[in-house]
């Protein structure tokens, strides 16, 4: 499983297979009642967004998508089947929204009610064609403001499928995406073969409404006063009361953007990653403090930062039984340390794995308590509301499918709308660690981002080839004199 550009998948011809609710499903789903109970705050806010997009006629790019490739003949009745066992297994799968963009409603659909089947749609040369086809349909259906909010196609073709699922944001997120197709192929080879289902698809999953309601319920146990909340209200004040900035100007104007451009490119094959880890375990830290200590370094030697300060993406699915739901079950936290006086990266690790760890546990927040804290404590709003330049990163290895040919052939990718950041998403499978970067378009901020990734690529191969990589000694001077200072 890797996560890529639109633009790398390329499937072979064949016929074109989608599968749609049958008109029953559509009539039970338009008719059905709302619920009283609240999203997510991450959720409701990205259906505000989805709503303003669609009034200003803006094309709909905040979907995911993963697809694979197959081996034997697509039997595409038992698809059908899988598929609606797979869609009732996950009631966040079972509900709509409709908003006005301020209030969000939800409407659940009974799981009873539901059923697939499949339309054969023609031959497709694949390629080029193909991807024209599907981003249309991706677009057009993968929007959670109607039910279903996601889409299953493929290609068939003698011996083989491709096999492709797209959903929107508002109801899945990366660790989702990971586990879909897995899960779904899983059904469907019971389906087909009798096979028992793997202990994964045959453990019950939690509902995501249901981790709405305890994240809604958990908002409520934090104020202002609370040491987490107080927290991040120290770290943004103590960052000019702003979100995370890619380290080098992009530039752009204060609120402006362009269309996203995906880089992608291989940081350490499989020796390199392995060497990696190590040193970072004899550091005294983990695989991702390692990544956050490169990108630091690299901030401090290009930019003079001699404080790192970023926002991470974390999963939330430990809270409860989540661990397997379909859904957007992610928070986002600040990591920030200094490198005052750190004259090699493995000084670095530590005070980066002491931020990840306090990074999980301003993590439980939820974001709106924290939001909440930020504007009482004076910050300005759109300065709060602006988009953070992210850091992730993902280890496919830990996912149910690592090591299967469907689950390591997959392919993971999202919408290209615009943006204002370079952020930096890591993940690491078998073969390699990798970064996807989303970035501006522009010959400025590509000019820049060659640069800085050149760079960054240099720390992790002298971290990997030698175990240590020292500062460049002006950089350390200058940490050590405004830490002194």
């Amino acid at each position: 499983m890797i996560i890529t550009a639109l633009r790398n998948w390329d499937p072979e011809p064949g016929e074109l297979v989608e599968w749609q609710p049958t008109d029953a499903a559509l009539r039970a789903a338009a008719t059905a009642a709302a619920d009283p109970d609240p999203g997510t705050f991450l959720q409701d806010n990205h259906l505000r967004g989805v709503h303003a997009r669609a009034r200003s006629g803006q094309p709909h790019t905040a979907y995911l998508a993963v697809t694979t490739e197959v081996d034997g003949g697509l039997d595409a009745t038992a698809m059908s089947r899988a598929l609606t066992r797979f869609a009732r297994r996950h009631s966040g799968l079972l509900t709509w929204f409709d908003t006005d963009g301020a209030t969000v409603t939800r409407h659940s659909v009974a799981p009873a009610r539901i059923d697939f089947e499949a339309m054969t749609i023609g031959h497709t040369p694949g390629g080029a064609e193909f991807r024209d086809h599907a981003l249309v349909r991706i677009a057009r259906d993968a929007v959670a403001t109607s039910w279903p909010g996601f889409v299953l196609g493929a290609i068939a073709r003698p011996g083989s499928f491709t096999l492709y699922y797209a959903t929107d944001h508002a109801l899945s997120d990366g660790a989702s995406q990971a586990l879909v197709l897995t899960e779904l192929l899983d059904f469907y080879g019971n389906e087909t073969t009798a096979c028992p289902l793997s202990p994964f698809t045959a453990t019950p999953a939690g509902g995501f409404p249901d981790y709405a309601r305890e994240e809604n319920a958990r908002a409520h146990q934090f104020s202002p006063a609370s040491p987490e909340v107080a927290e991040w209200v120290e770290i943004f004040r103590d960052h000019d009361n702003a979100m995370p900035r890619f380290a080098l100007d992009l530039g752009l104007t204060p609120g402006a953007t362009a269309p996203m451009h995906g880089i992608e490119f291989d940081v350490l094959d499989r020796a390199g990653s392995a060497a990696f880890a190590e040193v970072c375990r004899a550091a005294g830290g983990r695989y991702v403090a390692g990544v956050l200590a490169a990108v630091a370094i690299t901030d401090l030697e290009l930019a003079g930062r001699t404080d790192y300060y970023g926002m991470t993406v974390l999963s939330t699915r430990g809270v409860g039984e989540f661990l397997l739901t379909q859904g957007w079950l992610c928070n986002f936290a600040p990591v920030t340390f200094s490198l005052a006086g750190c004259a090699s990266f493995t000084e670095v690790v530590g005070r980066a794995n002491a931020a990840y760890d306090r990074a999980i546990r301003l993590s439980t927040v939820p974001l709106s308590a924290v939001l909440t804290a930020l504007l009482s404590a004076g910050a300005d709003p759109a300065a709060v509301t602006a988009s953070p330049n992210m850091l992730s990163y993902l280890d496919f290895r830990r996912f149910p499918g690592a090591g299967t040919a469907p689950y390591e052939r997959g392919m993971l990718f999202t919408g290209e709308g615009e943006t204002a950041n370079a952020s930096m998403w890591f993940n690491r499978d078998a073969e390699h660690l990798y970064l996807g970067c989303q970035s501006p378009a522009t010959p400025f901020a590509q000019h820049q981002l060659a640069r800085y990734h050149a760079h960054l690529r240099s720390v992790f191969d002298a971290v990997a080839t030698d175990g240590d990589r020292g500062l460049e000694a002006d950089d350390r001077e200058v940490a050590v004199a405004r830490h002194h200072g």
